[in-house]
């Protein structure tokens, strides 16, 4: 099978979506499926070049695109005039087509693309449909709202299948906007298991961020945006500190929105010693699995999560994880035991901090062998990759049926 996946964007800072893509795409391809990616980015994008994944990149390369596209709302849509026009030269080279999110033109410009074209094709919404969006952002859903009406809602209408990664997404979804019509889906979904010597992964993380070595590390790890509750981590921190002054906080990922000097002052102002945070940016490689190493938990305190692949990562390493009951996959690591599930509030932040913080090493460890063997049952990518493969397949070929049913 060939698959075209279309997307807004294959910069690792976008978060998890191109990541899921990247993670699978080798065992589709030791599967002998092949895997391409369609994106919005600039053909001189520097990321491009670093994706293992082919990608064919239809954003403008125009000098003074990234000023127009931050004061003209079509452009930060994403708007690209070549997208529609290469699909439809082109996707008669595909056997079935992934649309990943929506509320940028990969979703309905994929649309577009795809109509009258005798091939199948599925979405994923990401999360794009979660409620929470619409409490937080009132201004946005009103926007929203418009053009679900006029265009966005025919992206899931028309599509073979439509695929949340869990139970809570799926249900969620089905209340932020009206009209809903989707062949709804529950799939797997996961990231890749690593090899790699864990002691000089953990040495590559000190010898980079040499503060953090010999002190106990809570470690957060994904993009600071308002969303993930960062802001809740400092206070619930700032409650904790003084009482566990051996554990430092590790907050690591990329600053898109220009939230960390804003976060860095609401530290200072709980009274939080500037040595007792680090800030080491976005981490990738064995840096990135050295920090996992070297933390004593993992902590995601998202007000929204529609699966949190960094927790994954952390359990794939079996380091016991801290969340709330906003990432979409507490249920699962509840019933497994392999951390600690609390509300998206400080107080609530602040218990489970305490909790694992004044938690023995055999009963961390306990939790860290239920992650790793919560992983291994349900994200890892070698089994979710061929169970989506064979999900399409099946609604690829109902769909015949029907049709021919109906002939």
């Amino acid at each position: 099978m060939k698959v075209l996946h279309i997307i807004a964007s294959v910069d690792p800072r976008s978060g998890g979506p191109i990541s899921g893509i990247i993670s699978s795409a080798d065992v589709w391809f030791r599967h002998g499926h092949q895997r391409h990616v369609l994106s919005l980015d600039p053909e001189s994008a520097p990321y491009l070049a670093e994706c293992p994944v082919p990608v064919f990149a239809v954003g403008s390369d125009h000098a003074a695109h990234p000023f127009v596209r931050r004061v003209t709302p079509w452009l930060r849509y994403r708007y690209s005039p070549r997208l529609v026009g290469w699909l439809k030269s082109h996707v008669h080279e595909y056997d079935v087509v992934i649309i990943n999110g929506l509320w940028n033109y990969a979703s309905f410009g994929g649309w577009l693309g795809l109509r009258g074209a005798d091939v199948a094709y599925f979405n994923f919404p990401h999360g794009a449909l979660d409620p929470w969006f619409n409490t937080a952002y009132p201004v946005k859903t009103i926007f929203k709202t418009i053009f679900w009406k006029l265009f966005e809602h025919r992206v899931l209408r028309d599509a073979t299948g439509v695929f949340f990664t869990s139970e809570e997404e799926r249900l969620a979804s089905r209340t932020s906007f009206a009209p809903y019509f989707a062949e709804e889906h529950v799939v797997g979904y996961g990231s890749s298991d690593i090899e790699g010597d864990a002691k000089a992964q953990a040495d590559e993380f000190y010898a980079r961020y040499p503060a953090t070595r010999g002190r106990r590390l809570i470690l957060f790890l994904s993009r600071i945006h308002e969303k993930k509750g960062v802001d809740l981590l400092i206070d619930a921190f700032a409650k904790i500190a003084n009482d566990f002054p051996d554990f430092d906080l590790v907050i690591a990922g990329p600053d898109q929105v220009g939230l960390r000097s804003r976060l860095e002052r609401r530290a200072d102002d709980c009274g939080i010693a500037a040595h007792r945070i680090h800030w080491p940016g976005m981490l990738t490689g064995d840096v990135k699995w050295g920090a996992y190493r070297a933390s004593e938990f993992f902590v995601l305190p998202s007000h929204q999560e529609n699966f949190g692949i960094v927790v994954a990562d952390a359990m794939m390493l079996s380091v016991p994880v801290l969340i709330t009951n906003k990432v979409n996959i507490w249920r699962e690591i509840e019933a497994d035991g392999a951390g600690l599930v609390v509300n998206d509030d400080t107080s609530s932040i602040e218990d489970g901090l305490r909790r694992l913080c004044g938690a023995t090493a055999n009963e961390r460890a306990v939790m860290g062998n239920n992650g790793r063997a919560c992983f291994l049952a349900r994200f890892d990518v070698e089994k979710t990759a061929i169970d989506l493969l064979e999900t399409m397949n099946a609604l690829i070929e109902s769909k015949k049926l029907k049709g021919e049913a109906r002939s």
